[in-house]
């Protein structure tokens, strides 16, 4: 088992936890309360900083049940969190519902997945191996 070393940088930060012995991943708590208006986003601070292991990446994932209910989600999900990060963790929230998105102190807005990562060596090439999909995309392959 992996250990992720959490530091409170206000002394009002939840530290997080998993809320299930089976779940994926751990909610994060906003510091502080906001409004978030229809169509807009905002920057939500947790008040914590982590200590990552080498050769992993937290995963910042939105809320099912936040998105399900209120239209609001991750603007850049799922975030990244780097190993070699030690600045306050934030959440970038986007409110896609029709109605303000209230957060009060303390509130569950986002959870976060411990992610091994690997780094790979970069070659530039002039030709590419061949495939069968080639360069196709964007629904080329079907519905």
């Amino acid at each position: 088992m992996s250990t992720i070393k959490i530091k409170k940088l206000d002394p009002k930060a939840l530290i997080p936890r998993y809320q299930t012995a089976g779940s994926a991943g751990f909610d994060l708590c906003a510091l502080e309360g906001s409004e978030i208006a229809s169509g807009e986003r905002a920057l939500i601070r947790t008040g914590l900083a982590a200590e990552i292991p080498n050769g992993y990446e937290l995963q910042v994932r939105p809320r099912s049940s936040i998105a399900l209910r209120h239209g609001v989600t991750i603007a850049n999900a799922p975030g990244t969190v780097d190993s070699d990060y030690r600045g306050e963790l934030m959440i970038i929230l986007i409110n896609l519902g029709k109605e303000t998105f209230t957060i009060t102190a303390g509130d569950r807005i986002a959870q976060a997945v411990l992610k091994a990562v690997e780094q790979a060596t970069i070659v530039e090439v002039d030709v590419l191996g061949e495939t069968e999909r080639g360069a196709g995309g964007f629904g080329s392959t079907g519905r």
